[in-house]
């Protein structure tokens, strides 16, 4: 077997980011994540949200790719919600796209400990802007009937120049 660390903070919101993650089915929801993730041998070192998103530091191995993780995480969760859990006869539904971050060994600890307050930061609201984006409508790709997409936000962007090379390669 080969020796892999890739971990990720990946963040992703109900359908239209409606309150559909009661307190009645939240446990039962995210143990069942946990499972569904153990199944795809993906480790989660954390999980946590508020009711209409959530965020899972996960380690996942590079058999999998992050979209395929994500495709089964939220397509399996929302059919268990629908089939299994039933919160007052609402369709619950996950919103397309998500976010997703690389995290260092060192940055671990601190993104975990981020995962499991997010109650606490939503109500201080002390959350991190970076670590909450998963998949805003500017974010969720182009519709049948638009134009160009437009760019992301130019922070998040690096320009061509930041990586020319500045020595002649021999080839």
């Amino acid at each position: 077997m080969s020796f892999w660390k890739h971990c990720y903070h990946i963040v992703w919101a109900t359908k239209g980011r409606e309150p559909l993650i009661l307190p009645a089915i939240e446990p039962r929801l995210y143990a069942y994540i946990a499972h569904k993730a153990g199944e795809l041998d993906v480790f989660l070192y954390a999980i946590g949200g508020t009711e209409d998103h959530m965020h899972i530091i996960p380690a996942i191995p590079p058999k999998h790719s992050v979209a395929w993780v994500m495709k089964v995480l939220k397509g399996a969760s929302a059919h268990f919600v629908n089939t299994e859990l039933r919160p007052s006869g609402l369709h619950f539904a996950w919103q397309r796209g998500y976010g997703s971050l690389t995290v260092g060994e060192r940055q671990r600890a601190v993104a975990m400990d981020y995962v499991l307050r997010q109650k606490e930061h939503h109500q201080q609201q002390t959350t991190n802007v970076w670590l909450e984006r998963c998949g805003d409508v500017e974010d969720q790709g182009k519709s049948e009937d638009d134009g160009d997409v437009s760019p992301t936000s130019p922070a998040l962007r690096e320009t061509i120049t930041d990586y020319e090379i500045a020595f002649d390669l021999p080839w």
